[in-house]
């Protein structure tokens, strides 16, 4: 905890994703109270997309963080707001396209087990 996922556009290659994970990673920790050694962030590459009736100049970027229960609806949102701020940052306007940034906190399942080994 926390799991999040970052699905985006390949217009957007030139981002550096990583490097925006890893300014996130501090960003969770200091809205949501986590640890930086449980932040884990995949960034998943989409392939097929349209928004509208289009398939063209646009670009889609969401984030998606799952943390433990028990955070307010509050700190949610807050980090929420926090998360498209820093890809505003990060992605920042791209000529030709229209970006969409998108972000969701939600709580993990109670079933949710992890184990490192």
């Amino acid at each position: 905890m926390p799991q999040i996922t970052i699905e985006r556009s390949p217009r957007l290659d030139h981002v550096d994703w990583e490097e925006f994970a890893l300014a996130l990673h501090p960003v969770v920790v200091e809205t949501a109270a986590a640890k930086l050694e449980a932040c884990k962030t995949r960034v998943l590459r989409t392939e097929d997309e349209a928004v509208g009736g289009e398939k063209e100049n646009h670009a889609i970027v969401n984030v998606s963080v799952a943390l433990l229960a028990g955070r307010s609806e509050e700190t949610k949102a807050k980090l929420t707001e926090a998360v498209v701020d820093l890809l505003r940052k990060h992605v920042g306007p791209t000529d030709g396209l229209t970006v969409h940034l998108s972000a969701e906190v939600r709580d993990l399942d109670p079933s949710y087990t992890k184990v490192v080994l």
